[in-house]
């Protein structure tokens, strides 16, 4: 039996909202547990932290295929590498951008992420944006650059690290979508073929890299009791923040996912609020946050109405079309992930 379009469309928000969700609590989660391991702990080797989460994301992958919950796949070694090659340069380079960017540069530097991916989405996928969708994204901009946006200072080498860091983030995203839609893989399947990849070259690279900004060596930490439970619950957040990343970016396309991303900026500056008080939080923080979710609801409308956001009408997208019944992109992933 069929199931009619009003149904299809409210499981379709049904699942997309508990996705984003998943991605949220497992975000903000992370961010808290590395905070107090960093700065309660010293625990400040980031690259190899984030070669430790891959490996626990292998893991968790590899018992998964044991039970039978993922099924075999192939993803051919060239676009392999070529992904893992992309999404080490941004986490390597993100950390490095971190360290020697101020923090509102760096904040700017990750606002500019929405336009590259906008850029890619345009020359790779031939899509084309509304008007009404072009200034909903700008609105997000502002209101995000208004809340985070301090102190803006530049170095060379700092903006060389920032330029490295956006780029290869934005293609690593892009780069999810496209597998994920290419080759028909599921967000376990994709996590199932990258993960033990990253695993073992962050982890090869993480502690040489890790010295070289901290001038410490992961081997000469002090691991107490403590310690190695943040670092267990860090890793084992980490799989959820893995896997919920795919999904959301093979649901909503890489552009939708940085727009809602920026929503966790917000809750996180909310939840500081909460939990430490009004410190941080003034006028401009508050004027940030409203025109931000003003943005974020007025992007929702825009892309979702006809012509907000969809493919140049060309020979092969016509075809996949008629193909697929007229459905789009984003619509074509839904049911596959």
């Amino acid at each position: 039996m069929k199931m009619a379009p009003s149904s299809k469309a409210d499981k379709k928000a049904a699942v997309d909202a508990a996705a984003w969700m998943f991605n949220v609590v497992t975000s903000v989660g992370i961010i808290i547990v590395n905070k107090a391991l960093m700065a309660t702990y010293g625990f400040s080797f980031a690259t190899t932290l984030t070669g430790l989460h891959f490996v626990t994301t292998t893991l968790m992958t590899a018992v998964l295929r044991w039970l039978g919950y993922i099924q075999p796949s192939h993803l051919p070694l060239p676009e392999l590498l070529k992904f893992v090659l992309f999404a080490n340069f941004s986490i390597v380079g993100m950390n490095i951008s971190l360290m020697w960017n101020s923090v509102g540069f760096y904040q700017i530097a990750k606002l500019t992420m929405i336009p590259v991916s906008c850029l890619l989405e345009v020359v790779f996928d031939k899509i084309r944006y509304s008007r009404d969708t072009k200034l909903s994204i700008a609105v997000v901009l502002l209101g995000v650059a208004v809340c985070t946006v301090t102190d803006v200072s530049v170095n060379a080498r700092g903006f060389i690290a920032a330029l490295v860091a956006v780029w290869s983030t934005a293609l690593q995203q892009y780069y999810v979508h496209y597998l994920q839609r290419k080759y028909a893989l599921s967000s376990f399947n994709l996590l199932g073929h990258t993960a033990p990849v990253q695993a073992g070259t962050l982890l090869l690279v993480g502690p040489f890299l890790d010295y070289w900004l901290t001038n410490k060596t992961v081997d000469a930490f002090d691991y107490n009791i403590a310690s190695l439970v943040f670092i267990i619950l860090s890793c084992t957040i980490a799989v959820g923040t893995n896997l919920s990343q795919f999904i959301c970016i093979g649901r909503f396309t890489a552009v939708s996912f940085q727009v809602l991303g920026h929503m966790k900026t917000i809750l996180v500056l909310i939840l500081g609020f909460i939990f430490f008080g009004k410190e941080g939080l003034n006028i401009q923080v508050v004027i940030g946050m409203v025109i931000a979710v003003v943005g974020m609801i007025w992007y929702g409308n825009a892309s979702s109405k006809p012509g907000g956001k969809e493919r140049r009408s060309h020979s092969m997208s016509s075809s996949r079309q008629q193909k697929h019944g007229g459905l789009s992109e984003s619509s074509e992933i839904d049911d596959k992930v």
